[in-house]
């Protein structure tokens, strides 16, 4: 039974860093926050990205995104942020049985992760200066 205090453990850190929200990063980001301009503050918390944002902006409104890529055109090399909606899931499962008068207990753990594709809501695109020059979202 020295795993269940393990899985339990685990389940917890995983909830806790699924939590984030953007009151959250904002505060670990306090004085840099203070700084920006109202209405940037403002899109920050209500979790939103705009166009000019540099790269520490659209983390502390989004957070850290699911994928990164990059975007190679005419103009030169570009990287692009990818978030979506649904996470990487995890569950657990314990059981107890008993066959022919002996009794055992067993348990599985599995943490998956979807395509890349799956749930995508945003990508945020930032030009070679490192602001937010695009931002694609799916249509519902």
């Amino acid at each position: 039974m020295k795993l269940l205090p393990s899985l339990l453990a685990v389940v917890t850190l995983l909830a806790a860093a699924g939590c984030a929200t953007p009151a959250a990063r904002i505060s670990k980001h306090q004085a840099e926050f203070s700084t920006w301009p109202a209405a940037v503050q403002e899109k920050v918390r209500a979790g939103e990205v705009g166009i000019g944002f540099t790269t520490e902006q659209a983390r502390v409104a989004l957070g850290e995104p699911d994928r990164k890529f990059t975007r190679t055109t005419n103009d030169g090399t570009t990287e692009v942020w990818a978030y979506r909606k649904e996470k990487s899931h995890f569950s657990f499962g314990i059981g107890v049985g008993s066959v022919r008068g002996s009794t055992g207990v067993g348990g599985g753990v599995v943490v998956g992760d979807r395509d890349w594709r799956d749930g995508e809501t945003m990508r945020v695109v930032f030009d070679r200066m490192g602001r937010v020059s695009a931002i694609e979202t799916t249509q519902r």
